[in-house]
């Protein structure tokens, strides 16, 4: 897997973060410690969406007022849509790193 790719891969991420409501770290990855920054911060968006869809699903559950059934159901796509595509950038990775490990010195 290139640089280009991973970066492709970074560029959905952040997309997907920027319709799903999350907002994107401002400034570039690079300066605040490269790729395992920028994962981290993923994986912390996705968990923070998961948690919000969670508990307003729980809210409405117990019937507190100002939840709406269309709002809950869209953060609950939203955060699996999230977690599909970390699933997926997961397993990219995993991908290259095999590469890299199957190469010859």
């Amino acid at each position: 897997m290139s640089i280009s790719a991973i970066e492709s891969v970074l560029q959905q991420m952040r997309a997907t973060a920027v319709q799903s409501g999350i907002t994107p770290p401002a400034g570039p990855a690079v300066e605040h410690g490269g790729f395992a920054a920028e994962l981290k911060r993923s994986i912390d968006n996705i968990s923070g969406a998961q948690t919000k869809a969670y508990g307003q699903a729980e809210d409405f559950e117990l019937g507190k007022p100002g939840v709406a059934l269309n709002d809950v159901m869209v953060d609950l796509q939203k955060a699996n849509v999230a977690f599909q595509t970390g699933v997926q950038v997961r397993n990219k990775l995993v991908s290259a790193y095999q590469e890299m490990m199957s190469m010859q010195a």
